[in-house]
């Protein structure tokens, strides 16, 4: 009998290990990682169950005891809707609505008598392996890449738990519980601000966690009244529960700020896609909040016991915050009706796969938030100063509203910031076609024989609608594009490339980078042949270019195809006080006709073109017995370029257009402070550096920052 029971147990043991094994071996990693999140959920679930019973147990408050029942029934509903019917999104809301409440309420209705219950050390302890396992599959999943990063501002189990803690906090008395709601609603700001990375998204972080969990509440007077009894009793707040609720919404975007890999549009997209009513209407309501904070900020001013100093520190205070305020509400608006306009072009010329990244980087939308990105930080510098001068430590409703508005500026500062660092700039492009392959012997271009002329339009017109085509797609501001069969006369250069050369934006600045392509007939020397036997030299472009851009910090690419590129490519390298590239090809001079087309005008501008207009190209400008070659040259100070920056007179120009004169002092304020070079030692070495590197190392693709590259074989 004991070897029969001996060999059956033995026998179901083997069959289990074998089942286990073969599960273990269709598990994956995503798996194991899913089951590690159900078990923070199921170690919660204990958790809360604990507490609710330790409560039930010390007060026998039967209405405990009916949200403990009511629980366990959710739950069941949301495990139903989930496994049964294949409703996720429903069970999964349903629960974690369920858990923000259940945290509200065991983090309201703590009380000293709960301290020694061996019970209420169990749920304590529970509820710290919560946040540790939790913090642990948020990081593991990372890790390992098991999440999805969708651009969003706010997910549904943030928003739903953020509910359920407000409703819990309806028990309180109506002054606290305002608070408490306005705390909340400051704590969904907040993880919106870590969501988008925001630049003092991590200090906001740090003020938000001090006032609430150090100030806010160990000063809240906690009453929580059960409406069963007859008179409440005095709680005080549960660190474990809050701290519980605050680990599982944090946890998660400030993981996401390291391991996000979303870039700056596509963590903005849901607002930058947003319709123009909806944005609109969210500047309203900012300005809204902001003059709800001002006046609780002035009520709070007579219970100061020294309004001697009190008074005049907030008037000063009051009076910089109004007028740095109307400056963020008026720079807001701005943005809004620039992004409009940005919009009409988007959806306009999407049939033609252009971003709006690359319609606000034309419209001048980085100069724009390079200026309001100073005059926000001043506001949000101004709303911290009237805080602390305005600030009083019973006051939960004025420090709630604090913590709200503090997010605003903060995503307002952030939005501003990034799109002014990621953001190209402007560009203006013109292009000069001459069709002539063929020059008499005193250099004069000459018109080809009749046989060779429609060959010649037909390849001369594929150059232009390539180099229009390559305008188009990075919306390049065109200037013009010159085609002429008979020649162009210097004169006629003259004037072009000079109005050329002093073209501005709509805003007032000029352009960052001016594009000049030239397709024609060029002499062994570089100089372009022109009508009448003049030429055009580098030397000459570039006097006209100081001409006009002495005094500024602009670039200037040229484009060359045609046969002689070489010597320009040679010759910009020498200069040392412009921003200045040339881009050409070298032809083959010898080539197997038997195994390839002898190489042409117009070859290279078609595959540059390609390259910089087609992500999903197969052009290989490195790949050997290539019979167009790439070269390009740059000035020795080309890698110290950057982006035009806002200089003194840009930003006097954007206040005229946009401010009323009261606000001109801040507006200096701002600009002086923005234009401090604090770091100026670890610049110098960078561009040293830099230098060097592009002297003697130059890469093989060398990005412009508006879009497209500059290549060589």
């Amino acid at each position: 009998m004991c070897k029969s029971l001996r060999y059956y147990f033995s026998h179901c043991l083997h069959m289990a290990m074998t089942k286990l094994e073969d599960a273990n071996r269709e598990v994956n990693m995503h798996s194991s990682v899913r089951y590690l999140g159900f078990l923070a959920s199921i170690n919660l679930v204990v958790a809360l169950s604990m507490g609710l019973y330790v409560r039930w147990d010390e007060t026998q408050d039967p209405l405990i005891l009916v949200i403990f029942i009511l629980g366990l029934f959710v739950l069941g509903i949301a495990i139903i809707l989930y496994y049964y019917f294949s409703m996720e999104a429903a069970g999964l809301s349903l629960s974690h609505l369920w858990f923000g409440f259940l945290l509200g309420l065991l983090c309201f209705s703590d009380n000293d008598s709960f301290k020694d219950d061996v019970k209420e050390q169990a749920f304590k302890y529970l509820l710290l392996a919560s946040i540790v396992i939790r913090t642990l599959w948020a990081l593991v999943a990372r890790i390992c890449g098991c999440i999805r990063y969708r651009p969003t501002l706010l997910t549904s189990v943030e928003f739903l738990e953020l509910v359920g803690f407000a409703i819990a906090s309806t028990t309180m008395q109506m002054d606290k519980c305002v608070s408490i709601i306005l705390l909340v609603i400051a704590l969904g700001m907040l993880l919106i601000d870590l969501r988008m990375k925001s630049f003092l998204s991590i200090p906001n972080l740090v003020i938000y966690s001090i006032l609430s969990c150090l100030l806010f509440f160990p000063s809240l007077t906690k009453t929580f009244t059960v409406t069963s009894t007859t008179s409440p009793f005095v709680t005080t707040t549960n660190p474990f529960a809050l701290a519980c609720f605050f680990s599982r919404l944090v946890c998660d975007p400030l993981l996401d700020f390291y391991f996000s890999g979303l870039s700056v549009f596509e963590r903005w997209k849901p607002y930058l896609y947003r319709g123009a009513f909806c944005r609109r209407l969210s500047v309203i309501s900012v300005g809204l909040i902001e003059i709800i904070f001002f006046v609780l900020a002035a009520v709070k001013l007579h219970t100061s016991e020294r309004l001697y100093l009190a008074i005049p520190g907030f008037s000063i205070s009051g009076i910089f915050w109004l007028i740095c305020h109307v400056i963020f509400l008026i720079t807001l608006w701005g943005f809004q009706t620039k992004l409009n306009d940005c919009q009409k072009v988007f959806y306009t010329h999407k049939a033609d796969h252009s971003t709006l990244e690359r319609v606000m980087a034309s419209k001048g939308m980085r100069h724009f938030c390079l200026i309001s990105q100073r005059l926000v930080f001043f506001s949000l510098l101004s709303t911290v100063v009237l805080g602390v001068v305005s600030w009083k430590l019973d006051s939960w409703t004025f420090t709630s509203a604090l913590l709200i508005v503090l997010p605003f500026e903060s995503l307002a500062h952030g939005l501003f910031y990034e799109l002014g660092n990621c953001l190209g700039g402007t560009c203006v492009g013109y292009a000069v076609v001459i069709p002539t392959s063929y020059c008499s012997p005193d250099g004069q271009p000459a018109l080809l024989p009749p046989e060779h002329v429609q060959e010649l339009n037909l390849r001369s017109t594929g150059m232009l609608n390539a180099i229009q085509r390559f305008f188009a797609y990075h919306m390049i501001e065109t200037y013009g594009c010159d085609y002429s069969t008979s020649g162009l006369s210097f004169d006629t250069v003259q004037t072009k490339l000079k109005s050329f050369m002093e073209l501005r934006t709509v805003d007032g600045p000029r352009h960052d980078t001016y594009i000049l392509y030239y397709s024609g007939h060029s002499h062994s020397s570089g100089e372009w042949a022109l009508a009448g036997g003049d030429t055009l030299r580098l030397e000459t472009v570039l006097d006209w270019w100081m001409e006009k851009n002495s005094s500024f910090c602009s670039r200037l690419l040229i484009v060359l195809d045609c046969e002689h590129p070489m010597s320009w490519v040679k010759e910009v390298r020498k200069v040392s006080n412009q921003y200045i590239a040339v881009q050409g090809a070298e032809m083959a001079k010898f080539v197997d006709v038997e195994e390839t087309d002898p190489p042409q005008l117009g070859d290279f501008t078609k595959e540059w073109v390609e390259y910089n207009c087609n992500p999903d190209h197969n052009i290989s400008w490195s790949e050997k017995g290539r019979t167009v070659r790439a070269v390009y040259g740059v000035s020795k100070c080309w890698s110290d370029y950057s982006l035009h920056l806002p200089t003194e007179s840009d930003v006097a120009k954007h206040w005229v257009t946009y401010f009323p004169r009261v606000t001109y002092p801040v507006v200096h304020l701002a600009n002086w402070c923005g234009g401090l070079n604090l770091f100026w030692m670890c610049k110098v070495c960078f561009k040293c550096f830099r230098r060097f590197k592009m002297s003697w190392f130059p890469p093989a693709v060398l990005d412009t920052g508006h879009g497209f590259k500059l290549v060589r074989s």
